[in-house]
């Protein structure tokens, strides 16, 4: 059965939207200070911690929580699960908005924004073995890529559209992506192959700076896994989002099997880690008193826990079972890569680091506008599949004036 995607419709700026819209605003009146101030004047950045929150949460972080549209890639056309072809949309567009802030990040984080055009342009200067070259362009081009996958949806919503030169646009837009499908989701998958790895890499080049227990030659492979994981993870989340905000009814049997691959995915992550850190010789630093054994250890419980719930609960979960466990994965992921780029970083005596209030709150203003993004793209848009769940009691007027049902034409 052919799938067939949805705009949500409704109105958009509701309650929520508008709050989040006031934390956005808050964020960009914030990013602009940090233009006209300076990084001294409104971060708690040094030479001995060049990057802080913008760039191991918004960026590293970020990066990984967005990789659930390359996560559905592999799964639809590598590994050819076509059942699961409709989340692709929601996951695709959750990534574009997820790798746009951090691109946003990036720009604000550097000391010379406005030299940013020249990385991808001046390629007769690149240093060809800069792996933070490779990280910057391959996120700008994923970025752009990620876009280009979900157009076909905005080019959808077009086809229908009253104005006829918009209609035309829209149809002869559509042939040409449908010719190059298949280059886009080939650059589509190799993409976060290679930065999600550099990205191991490139806080692997502290050397001795950076703890033993995160200090591995396998930090490349360890970023990637973890990218998978959370991932799967935050596909999970997101449908389950999209099924209580707009009432659409998710199919559990599906979620079921990505959080399966993310609790597994995390669980290996786990046993290869402790092998390489025993293999190492490293080992004895995780037996310590020291706040870089609790958070190995606390690392290692959060990424297990799923794979112990999901074996302790029943057959078929609770929706609610399942966001807990991917949230938990999605956490412990978060947690990984933050210890790795800050806690576990040490430039020497001297240094501290804790983000400023205008670090924070440009972060949760991002954050806000990135979720504001998300809702009323798939209002617009035809992104989300199935129908709506049935709504009974009290709620059922408020939730057909805010989510009308769609029209025989579509």
């Amino acid at each position: 059965m052919k799938h067939e995607s949805r705009a949500v419709g409704g109105r958009i700026m509701t309650v929520p939207f508008t709050i989040l819209l006031a934390f956005g605003l808050i964020g960009l009146f914030l990013i602009g200070l940090r233009f006209v101030l300076g990084l001294g004047a409104t971060t708690n950045l040094s030479a001995g911690y060049p990057w802080g929150l913008w760039i191991a949460f918004d960026v590293v972080t970020g990066t990984a929580l967005a990789c659930g549209g390359y996560a559905m890639a592999l799964m639809v056309y590598v590994f050819n699960r076509g059942k699961y072809h409709p989340l692709i949309r929601p996951a695709i567009l959750t990534s574009a908005l997820g790798y746009s802030i951090a691109a946003i990040s990036i720009a604000i984080d550097v000391g010379r924004p406005w030299e940013l055009w020249k990385v991808p342009l001046m390629l007769w200067r690149w240093n060809v073995n800069s792996v933070l070259l490779e990280v910057a362009v391959c996120m700008m081009v994923y970025t752009m890529v990620l876009w280009l996958e979900l157009a076909p949806a905005m080019l959808d919503s077009w086809r229908e559209s009253s104005r006829p030169r918009l209609r035309q646009f829209a149809v002869k837009s559509t042939r040409f992506f449908d010719r190059a499908l298949l280059w886009i989701i080939g650059l589509g998958i190799l993409l976060p192959t290679m930065h999600q790895s550099s990205l191991g890499s490139l806080i692997l080049l502290s050397g001795p700076r950076l703890h033993p227990l995160w200090n591995t030659s396998l930090l490349p492979a360890f970023f990637l896994l973890t990218a998978l994981a959370m991932g799967y993870a935050m596909v999970v989340f997101e449908s389950a989002f999209s099924h209580h905000v707009f009432g659409r009814k998710p199919d559990l049997q599906m979620l079921m099997s990505l959080q399966k691959a993310a609790a597994w995915g995390a669980a290996i992550f786990v046993a290869f880690r402790i092998f390489d850190v025993a293999a190492r010789g490293a080992f004895t630093y995780a037996l310590r008193p020291d706040r870089f054994a609790v958070m190995f250890w606390l690392e290692s419980a959060l990424f297990l826990s799923p794979l112990a719930f999901m074996f302790l609960r029943g057959a078929v979960p609770a929706m609610g079972s399942l966001v807990r466990e991917a949230m938990i994965v999605a956490f412990a992921g978060a947690l990984y890569r933050f210890d790795a780029f800050l806690l576990a970083f040490d430039p020497g005596p001297g240094w501290a680091y804790f983000p400023s209030v205008t670090e924070t709150f440009v972060t949760v203003g991002l954050v806000s506008l990135e979720v504001a993004g998300y809702i009323a793209l798939v209002k617009v848009f035809p992104i989300l599949g199935g129908l709506p769940h049935p709504v009974t009691g009290p709620r059922r007027q408020k939730a057909i004036k805010t989510h009308p049902a769609p029209s025989p034409a579509h």
